[in-house]
């Protein structure tokens, strides 16, 4: 019998008030035979728990009581630095230390305010990953995680765009991003980013390492995603869109998207408008114009109209012939 689970309950009846052996049971992940058995330790150890018979019963607390056992371990006060993403905690391992030391929280709280958090976690939710995406399956994201908490470094085997690189790194962060985990580490002298669901085997060494002095995990990101989004838009596409189309490009193009609309011109007799798009290199693209469909015509630059005329004839001639 865990005392950190005897505790947990206590809390529970505490934050929430009545609740049935069955719900319990839930919230801790226990079966009810087991929160029977809690509950009579608890009772045994002085602490005024009640049961209220009939359908709408369940086990409660003494009016007025309250216990003071709320001191947070190491573990539980760095998970609530998680709180918003609760899908986060619990792939760094930290699931239980969050919903423990949330529960710690709210009793230490006055009453008035253990209400107010109580509505805010029913109102508002983080929800990290994508639309339409899984997340990347992270198998190594604990000992990569550990490694950070730990500051030890680590030899990692990782597949890169063109091909597979053993590599020895000083972690310095991790950073969900549209639930994909990176790693932020320093390698050989200069700051790195790798995709966590990349790495295909890590070792967590036993020699620690020095941070880098003043180091900002929150600052390296921003100024690097700004970087690779100014490497990625290479050139500029002149469209004319329909008016679905012009619907469609922020759905297609996020902000990019967004901003070209808004700076769309007027439209012409069809209804139609022209803008102008941020692109990646000419394959890329082309893959991206494509998603228009039939809403966009590419009036320039020339290089990637000949481009876009080469790809839809040869979707048309392989659609113009029977199927095989």
């Amino acid at each position: 019998m865990r005392a950190d689970r005897l505790l947990s309950l206590l809390l529970l009846l505490q934050n929430r008030g009545r609740m049935t052996a069955p719900e319990l049971a839930e919230e801790l992940g226990v079966s009810v035979r087991t929160v029977y058995r809690d509950v009579e330790a608890l009772g045994t150890s002085g602490v005024p728990v009640y049961a209220d018979r009939g359908p709408a019963g369940g086990y409660r607390l003494l009016d007025g009581y309250r216990t003071r056992l709320t001191g947070l371990t190491g573990d539980e006060a760095d998970s609530l630095f998680l709180a918003g993403t609760p899908g986060a905690a619990a792939e760094l391992g930290l699931g239980a230390d969050l919903a423990t030391a949330q529960l710690k929280l709210r009793a230490a709280l006055p009453h008035g305010l253990g209400e107010r958090s109580r509505r805010i976690q029913e109102r508002f939710h983080l929800d990290a990953p994508a639309w339409f995406r899984d997340a990347d399956p992270v198998p190594r994201l604990a000992p990569v995680a550990e490694a950070v908490w730990q500051q030890r470094a680590l030899r990692v085997h990782y597949r890169r765009w063109n091909g597979e690189v053993h590599r020895e790194l000083q972690p310095l962060g991790l950073v969900l991003k549209g639930g994909i985990w990176y790693l932020v580490a320093r390698a050989e002298d200069s700051l790195r980013t790798y995709r966590v669901s990349r790495i295909l085997a890590v070792d967590v060494l036993d020699e620690p390492f020095e941070r880098p002095a003043g180091f900002d995990l929150a600052a390296y990101w921003q100024r690097s995603s700004r970087r690779l989004e100014d490497m990625r838009l290479r050139g500029e596409a002149l469209l004319r869109l329909s008016p679905r189309g012009l619907r469609l490009l922020p759905a297609q193009f996020g902000a990019v998207g967004g901003a070209a609309a808004a700076a769309a011109g007027e439209p012409d007799g069809d209804g139609w408008v022209r803008v102008t798009l941020p692109v990646e290199s000419l394959p890329v693209a082309v893959h991206d114009v494509l998603r228009l469909g039939v809403e966009a015509e590419v009036i320039g630059p020339p290089e990637l109209r000949a481009a876009l005329a080469e790809a839809v004839g040869e979707l048309a001639r392989r659609y113009g012939r029977p199927a095989t």
